[in-house]
Formats: structure tokens, C-alpha cells, sequence
């Protein structure tokens, strides 16, 4: 039942990961690839129907992680703190770019909140790569499952610890590419004139940056955390991690040369969740590292919750799960082929 789970918030995770990367991406392109009021309004027809809805994925992995490991919630919401709260900060200020910027008729208004759009859409992949990162390293647990970490400290990975150091930096540039590659294919498939073509032009330029970064960081992690490869002789699924992200990479590109960007946008989707597998069968059972004792990790069965807890809430996980894909399915029907702003209002 504690792998079952595992995987299931390790699913919603990924799902997430996708989901909102295409318009965290989008927001970071919003300022380069859209040059007046209606490309910009382009950008939002794009991921209006989508980006509140696709946030409905972080509550849930949220939700089955507090339902199903309440100790490595309430571990890593005291640990990361300060992290967490601009995280929230980040969302907040996304949200409120999006609804804001039509609200005045003015240029100076409209041109401030896209430029928060832009800056909080930036952010947040690198907060959640930092975060990436310091799953992968670990974090200063004590013996009691707490740990108080500062936002940096000498930039080492060895202790004492902060959030920022070079590792989870890297992180959070791969993971800031990476969603911003995925969101140039995502505006690539569903726009048309001048944003189209310059996240045409874009796309196959940060895909190769993509490329390069996971590679680095590849290398960084076998640094920072040999164990992660070390059980890849008895880990399938990080094998099949591994080839689905390596195939959602060569479908980007094969995608791109054939200028099917639908198709090199799967590709992405399948490179990012084919990471986070990989990571997650090499980390198993281990959920958050200690760096002080081993002993003092948290891992899928010291912070799980009871055999009842666990199996009351796989009924109603098996319920919510197929509502919400149904009703993505009908939102991408809905909204299928290309879109074009509307007239007035944010651009949806």
C-alpha cells in the first residue's frame, strides 16, 4: 500500500509538472515571443482555459501527500518554510496578472502586470527545480523528522545546508529551460501569425539548451547523490524513466523537423515525466534524504499514514482521479485547434 501510494502522488506530481509547465512557460515567453497588446492577449487565449484548472493538480498531489505521508508534510512544510511562502507568493501574483491586466484600458497598466506575469512565471520553475534539488541532495533531518534550513548558506552541498546552493541552483535552471521549451511547443501547436513563428524559431533552440543542462545535471546528481544510479540494476522503472524521457526528447526534435508541434509537444510532456519517474524509482523508498544520518530519512514507510487512512483513501482517490481527467478531456475538446483573443477582456 506505501508504494502504491508513492506512486500515486508521484503520478498527480508529474501530471502537475506538465500541466502547469506549458503555461509557466508560456509566461516566461510572454514578453518576447508577444510584442503588443493583442499578441500578448494571444499568449492568455492560450493557457487561459487551462492555467487555473491545471493548479487543481499541486492541491491534489498536496492533498494525497497529507492524506497518505502526513509526516513528510508536516516535515517539509516547517523545513521550507520560507521557500514555500514565496512559492505561494509566486502563484498568487500569476493569477492576479492574468485577471488584472485587461481591468484598466491603459498601456502602462497592462505593460506592469504582463511584466509580473513574466517575473512570477520565471520564478516559480526555479523555486520547484530548487525544490527538485533538494529532494535529490537531502536536507539537514534530525532524528525527530525536522529540520530548519536557511535559503542559502556557502553554496556547498555539503552541511550546513541552505536551499540555494550550486546543485539545486542547476536544478532550477534545468527545470526553468526545460518548462520554458515545453511552453514555446505548447504556443507553437495552438497559435497562429507572428507568435506562432517566433516560438517556432524559438523552440528548437531551447530544446538544445534542454539537452545540454540534463546532461550537466546528470552528472551533477551522481555527484551530489551516487545512491540515486546505484540502484538502477534492480530498478525497472527508472529504466523506463529513463527511455521515455530520452524518446520524448527525440520526438521534440523529430517534431519540430516535420513541424508537428502537437507532436513534439507530447514529446515533452513525455520528457518531463519520464524524469521525474526516473528520479522517483531511483529514490525509493526514500522520500526526503537526511544528510546528517541516513538512518533519519523519511521515506515511504516510516511517514505513512495508517493501513485505514491509506485505504480509505484509495476509494476516494479512485472516484476524484477519473472526474478530473474527464473533465480535462472535455476542456481539450472544447478548446481544441487553434485560438484567437477575444475581443475584450484578458484575451478567453
Amino acid at each position: 500500500m506505501e508504494m502504491l501510494w508513492f506512486w500515486l502522488v508521484s503520478v498527480m506530481v508529474a501530471i502537475y509538472a506538465v500541466m502547469d509547465g506549458f503555461d509557466f512557460g508560456a509566461g516566461v515567453l510572454h514578453l518576447f515571443v508577444a510584442r503588443n497588446d493583442g499578441e500578448r492577449r494571444t499568449v492568455l487565449a492560450a493557457i487561459g482555459p487551462w492555467w487555473d484548472g491545471n493548479e487543481v493538480w499541486l492541491l491534489a498531489a498536496g492533498g494525497s501527500m497529507f492524506l497518505a505521508f502526513p509526516r513528510l508534510l508536516a516535515s517539509g512544510f516547517s523545513g521550507f518554510y520560507l521557500a514555500l511562502f514565496m512559492v505561494v507568493w509566486c502563484l498568487i501574483l500569476r493569477g492576479i496578472a492574468i485577471e488584472f491586466r485587461s481591468h484598466v484600458p491603459d498601456g502602462m497598466w497592462a505593460g506592469f502586470w504582463d511584466g509580473v506575469f513574466a517575473l512570477a512565471s520565471t520564478l516559480l520553475p526555479i523555486l520547484l527545480g530548487a525544490a527538485l534539488g533538494n529532494v535529490v541532495r537531502g536536507v539537514p533531518l534530525d532524528s525527530g523528522g525536522y529540520f530548519q534550513i536557511p535559503l542559502f548558506t556557502h553554496f556547498r552541498v555539503a552541511n550546513p545546508v541552505g536551499v540555494l546552493d550550486w546543485y539545486t541552483v542547476l536544478m532550477g535552471v534545468l527545470v526553468l529551460a526545460t518548462l520554458t521549451a515545453h511552453g514555446a511547443l505548447y504556443l507553437a501547436w495552438k497559435t497562429e501569425g507572428e507568435v506562432h513563428r517566433r516560438c517556432r524559431r524559438a523552440a528548437p533552440r531551447l530544446w538544445l539548451a534542454v539537452a545540454g543542462l540534463a546532461l550537466v545535471a546528470t552528472g551533477a546528481t551522481a555527484a551530489v547523490n551516487p545512491a540515486l544510479y546505484a540502484n538502477l540494476s534492480h530498478a525497472p522503472l527508472e529504466w523506463a524513466g529513463v527511455a521515455l524521457f530520452l524518446g520524448g526528447l527525440a520526438t521534440v526534435f523529430i517534431g519540430l523537423a516535420r513541424d508537428r508541434h502537437r507532436a513534439a509537444f507530447l514529446g515533452s510532456s513525455a520528457f518531463i515525466i519520464g524524469i521525474l519517474a526516473a528520479t522517483a524509482a531511483g529514490t525509493w523508498p526514500v522520500m526526503l534524504r537526511s544528510t546528517l544520518d541516513p538512518a533519519a530519512s523519511l521515506t515511504a514507510y516510516n511517514a505513512c499514514a495508517g493501513p485505514g487512512g491509506l485505504r480509505a483513501g484509495l476509494g476516494w482517490w479512485f472516484i476524484g482521479f477519473p472526474l478530473a481527467i474527464l473533465y480535462f478531456a472535455c476542456l481539450g475538446r472544447i478548446h481544441r485547434g487553434k485560438v484567437r483573443a477575444a475581443e475584450d477582456g484578458p484575451g478567453y
